[in-house]
């Protein structure tokens, strides 16, 4: 029986779906760049909801396209414990940015749990790239990380600047584009 590894039509499925996720995380991080620099605009929240929902139909339709390929492994063992490792993952992520959240606010030093939360989730797609076989993730993780890791240092502003936050939401839809391409 085909699994994801051996069938291309059920991973391009997958990469529809993760594809519809960064559209809309990608769009929360720059909405929250935006709201963060003091000059968010309806204009500016029009362009990047137009864009999100661009990206999360375009996934549609490819996932659509694929969707039969998908189903036909969705059952097997394989396709199971990859789904339970998944949820995994993403639970620690959700924990993490939780727990490193509260541990920053306690501490009254707030002004790193954005740079924090970057850095978690860059982190979570190394997992990610090997459970899916997927090497594209594995730059999506590594840039994330190096955002993470330098725009506190490098933009007015410090950690507190909304570069990050607006770096964060172009690479998710860059990565999501990138994904539907292959």
């Amino acid at each position: 029986m085909p699994d994801l590894a051996t069938s291309p039509s059920a991973a391009r499925a997958g990469r529809a779906t993760g594809a519809m996720f960064f559209a809309f995380f990608g769009a929360a991080w720059l909405i929250l760049g935006a709201l963060r620099s003091g000059h968010a605009s309806f204009l500016f929240f029009a362009v990047v909801l137009l864009i999100a929902a661009s990206i999360f139909f375009l996934a549609l339709r490819h996932y659509g396209v694929n969707r039969s390929a998908r189903e036909a492994v969705a059952e097997t063992p394989a396709s199971r414990r990859r789904s339970r490792w998944f949820n995994i993952i993403n639970a620690l992520q959700w924990f993490a940015i939780f727990l490193v959240s509260n541990i920053l606010a306690n501490l009254h030093h707030g002004e790193w749990i954005i740079p924090a939360i970057i850095l978690i989730v860059g982190l979570h797609f190394f997992p990610l790239a090997r459970l899916f076989c997927y090497p594209p993730h594995y730059i999506t993780g590594a840039v994330l990380v190096l955002i993470a890791a330098g725009y506190p240092f490098l933009a007015p502003g410090g950690p507190a600047s909304p570069a990050g936050s607006f770096a964060t939401g172009l690479v998710l839809w860059v990565s999501a584009l990138y994904g539907l391409s292959t």
